[in-house]
């Protein structure tokens, strides 16, 4: 494989100075701040270290840029698995805003009565918890016991 390195136009690398500090996306930030290291001559291997990235991370950034230019470096691809719950979570930030439950359990078992679907404690915690909610269980305050007075 032959090395090739990055070279920017001047309308490129204002572009790139431009948004590798104030782009509203942090991944295109770093996007750009490995770009202008690569265009600065220094080595992949360090402008991973500097960007606290990976070599193989570069690479990808490299390959975008090459086969899109720098649109092709500001995309962001990333997809994740998506919450059967993600339908319902109007009605059920509702009604746990309205009356808030207990335990995540109790959480659990109201949000299956909603929507029919039934979800673990941990994964009804974390979609409690992606909705900004908790639970609001009340427990006792410890009291430092009493003393004992002896009197003689």
């Amino acid at each position: 494989m032959a090395w090739l390195r990055v070279q920017l136009s001047e309308q490129d690398q204002a572009v790139v100075n431009a948004e590798r500090d104030a782009h509203p996306e942090p991944h295109v930030r770093r996007k750009m701040l490995v770009l202008w290291l690569l265009h600065c001559r220094l080595p992949r291997e360090h402008a991973a270290f500097v960007a606290c990235l990976g070599r193989a991370t570069v690479q990808r950034y490299v390959a975008a840029f090459r086969q899109g230019g720098l649109d092709g470096l500001r995309r962001c691809d990333r997809k994740g698995p998506v919450s059967d719950l993600a339908a319902h979570e109007e009605e059920i930030k509702d009604d746990l805003t309205r009356t808030p439950a207990r335990t995540v359990a109790e959480a659990a078992s109201r949000i299956e009565a909603l929507t029919g679907i039934r979800r673990g404690l941990s994964q009804t915690r974390k979609f409690m918890k992606g909705l900004g909610l908790s639970c609001q269980r009340v427990r006792a305050v410890p009291v430092p016991p009493k003393k004992l007075s002896t009197s003689t």
